[in-house]
């Protein structure tokens, strides 16, 4: 990355993360995987329950490995031997994790989180369940505000996944989203995490381009 990009991007995550912090979210700034891991070994103790919701952040970085790899109980959801039904109980097992992993389709320069999902089991478990919620991001998913947070959703976020997915919807066609009523809409639960009462949501970012 061109150094004057990264100071620019540097500049715009320290705004988000002071918003973040000000929402009663821990956020932090981390260069590069590297530090990440170690980050994660600061937040997560050995021998606790850890489950991740569907990222490509996290594969890219190499938590899920991480993770396998680790003195953790992993749920680990990316399990290839894993039924459809065996998959609906991982869910249903998260919500008793002491740590749960995912990313966030977007988050405002204001220090919101917003995430769009499916089946609504990343939410969910996002709003209560978990000891400890862990959200790895790169800069890209940063934007100004709320409007931008669902634009990047409709643009970006949502096509690009149902694509990956193999989804039969409208955006996996052309490329955006059309506000469909497919059987296959990946689009169901909107929510957006302004504020915390309690110190279990930790933002990670990473000054560079991450997922979708």
């Amino acid at each position: 990355m061109d150094k004057f990009m990264q100071w620019r991007n540097e500049k715009l995550i320290e705004r988000t993360i002071e918003n973040l912090k000000r929402n009663n979210m821990e956020a932090v700034l981390v260069q590069d995987e590297v530090e990440l891991i170690g980050k994660l070994n600061e937040l997560i103790k050995e021998g606790t329950v850890v489950s991740v919701g569907g990222s490509e952040t996290l594969l890219e970085t190499g938590v899920i490995d991480y993770l396998r790899n680790g003195n953790f109980t992993f749920l680990d959801r990316y399990d290839s031997n894993l039924t459809i039904q065996g998959r609906k109980e991982l869910n249903k097992k998260a919500f008793c994790a002491d740590t749960y992993l995912c990313s966030s389709n977007a988050i405002t320069e204001n220090g919101e989180l917003f995430n769009v999902d499916g089946n609504g089991n990343r939410v969910a478990a996002m709003l209560f369940g978990p000891d400890q919620v862990i959200v790895v991001c790169g800069v890209n998913k940063i934007v100004k505000d709320l409007k931008e947070a669902e634009q990047r959703v409709k643009k970006i976020a949502a096509p690009v996944n149902a694509k990956k997915l193999n989804k039969n919807t409208p955006c996996a066609k052309v490329g955006y989203c059309m506000d469909c009523n497919s059987d296959d809409r990946i689009c169901c639960d909107y929510v957006i995490m302004k504020k915390q009462r309690n110190d279990r949501i930790k933002v990670i970012i990473l000054n560079k381009d991450l997922g979708f």
